[in-house]
C-alpha cells in the first residue's frame, strides 16, 4: 500500500466534521494536523482525529508538513485563505464552496491563480452525488438539451459557527450560499455558460424573530431564478426553505427534444416509523415508450458518514486520486467562481427587479 497522504484541515465546524468522517473511511488518508479557533468545534474534532496535532493558525498548520489541505472555514473567510495558501506553498487545497462571497474576490482570485499550476478543488459535492453522477451520465437519452429545471424544497439554514449564515454580508446571499451547487450543476448538465439571469426572493418566513447583536438576519429563504444560457438552453431554480417535510428535497428535470430524465433525491432527515427510500432516476421518453425508472442505492458507510448522498466521500476518492496522479481539480477554480457569479447575479436581479447579464469570458457582471 502506498504512504497515507498527510491530510491538514482548515475549519471543524459542521462541513469540516463531515469532512473527517468521510477522510477516516479512506485507508490511504492521515489527518494529521487541523485548526479550529472555537473551543466548542475542536473538542468535537478532536473526537473525530485523536492523533492530529491541533495548531493555532494557518501558518502553523502550513508548516505540518501536509501532502493536501480542505478548507471548511466560513464563506466570508475562504478568499483571503486560499490567497495565503497560495502565497506559501505548493500544497493541493480542497476548498469549500461557496470559493468566494463577492464580486472584487473573484477577481482578486483568478488574478492570483493565472499562473498557479499546482491544484486548487473546489467543493461542488452535488456533482459526486452517486444519484447526479448517474444523471449526468444519462443526460445524451433527452437527445439535443433545451430545457433543466432544478426544485430545492427543504429545510431551513441550520446553526452556524457565530450565526455568520444568518447574513448576506457573510455568506454572500441565499444565492451564493445555498444555490451555487445548482449552478454549478446547470453548467455541467446544460455544457454550456450563462449569459443573462432574472431572479425573485424574499425572506418570508424563516428567521424573522431572530436577532443577533440586535440585527434581523436578512437571508432570504425563497425564490425563483431563471437562466439564459450561450447554446440557447434555459436553466430554471425552485428554492423553498421552508419545506421540511417533502418527500424529495431535490427534483431534477432535463428536457430534450427525444425526451426528459428526471432525479428525485429525498431528504437527509428520517421519518419515524418510515424506511428511507433511495433517489431515483427516471428516464421518459417521448410517447408512446415508457418511462423506466432506476433506484440508485448508495453504500451505508458513505450515507452515514455526512448529509449529502454520499458525495463527500466519493468527492474525496476523486480528489486523492487527482492529488496522488497530478491531475487537475475535477471542479476547478474557475468552476467554483463562475457558480459564485451566477449567485451574485441572481442576488443582484432579485433586488433590483432587472435581469443582469453575465461576461463569462471575463468573469464580470454586466449591469
Amino acid at each position: 500500500m502506498t504512504n497515507p497522504l498527510r491530510y491538514g484541515l482548515l475549519g471543524a465546524g459542521m462541513m469540516g466534521r463531515e469532512h473527517l468522517r468521510n477522510l477516516a473511511l479512506l485507508e490511504d488518508v492521515k489527518v494529521v494536523a487541523i485548526c479550529e479557533p472555537n473551543p466548542g468545534m475542536l473538542n468535537k474534532a478532536r473526537a473525530l482525529a485523536p492523533d492530529a496535532v491541533f495548531v493555532a493558525d494557518l501558518p502553523a498548520l502550513l508548516d505540518q508538513r501536509l501532502d493536501a489541505l480542505v478548507i471548511a472555514t466560513p464563506n466570508f473567510t475562504h478568499c483571503d485563505q486560499l490567497l495565503t495558501v497560495l502565497a506559501a506553498c505548493q500544497v493541493p487545497v480542497l476548498i469549500e464552496k461557496p470559493l468566494v462571497t463577492t464580486e472584487v474576490d473573484v477577481t482578486r482570485l483568478r488574478r492570483a491563480l493565472a499562473d498557479r499550476a499546482s491544484l486548487v478543488w473546489v467543493g461542488m459535492e452535488y456533482r459526486f452525488m452517486p444519484a447526479l453522477a448517474a444523471f449526468d451520465a444519462k443526460g445524451a437519452t433527452v437527445g439535443q438539451r433545451r430545457m433543466l429545471s432544478i426544485r430545492e424544497h427543504r429545510y431551513p439554514f441550520l446553526k452556524k459557527v457565530d450565526d455568520w449564515n444568518r447574513f448576506n454580508r457573510y455568506s454572500g446571499g441565499t444565492f451564493v450560499e445555498k444555490c451555487c451547487h445548482f449552478f454549478d450543476l446547470m453548467r455541467l448538465f446544460l455544457k454550456a455558460e450563462p449569459v443573462r439571469v432574472f431572479a425573485s426572493a424574499a425572506q418570508d418566513v424563516n428567521h424573522l424573530a431572530e436577532r443577533y447583536g440586535g440585527a434581523q438576519p436578512d437571508i432570504w429563504d425563497n425564490g425563483y431564478v431563471i437562466i439564459d444560457f450561450d447554446n440557447g438552453c434555459r436553466g430554471m431554480l425552485d428554492l423553498c426553505m421552508f419545506a421540511d417535510g417533502v418527500r424529495f428535497e431535490q427534483e431534477i428535470s432535463l428536457v430534450g427534444d427525444l425526451g426528459r430524465l428526471d432525479c428525485q433525491i429525498p431528504g437527509p432527515f428520517r421519518v419515524a416509523g418510515v424506511a428511507p427510500e433511495p433517489a431515483r432516476l427516471v428516464v421518459s421518453p417521448r410517447a408512446p415508450a415508457a418511462p423506466v425508472i432506476e433506484n440508485i442505492i448508495v453504500p451505508k458507510a458513505a450515507m452515514d458518514a455526512g448529509s449529502h448522498q454520499g458525495a463527500t466521500f466519493f468527492q474525496h476518492q476523486a480528489f486523492v486520486a487527482a492529488v496522488r496522479s497530478g491531475k487537475p481539480a475535477a471542479v476547478s477554480a474557475d468552476d467554483g467562481l463562475m457558480a459564485v457569479l451566477m449567485g451574485l447575479a441572481a442576488q443582484a436581479s432579485a433586488t433590483t427587479g432587472q435581469a443582469v447579464e453575465i461576461d463569462a469570458q471575463n468573469f464580470r457582471l454586466l449591469r
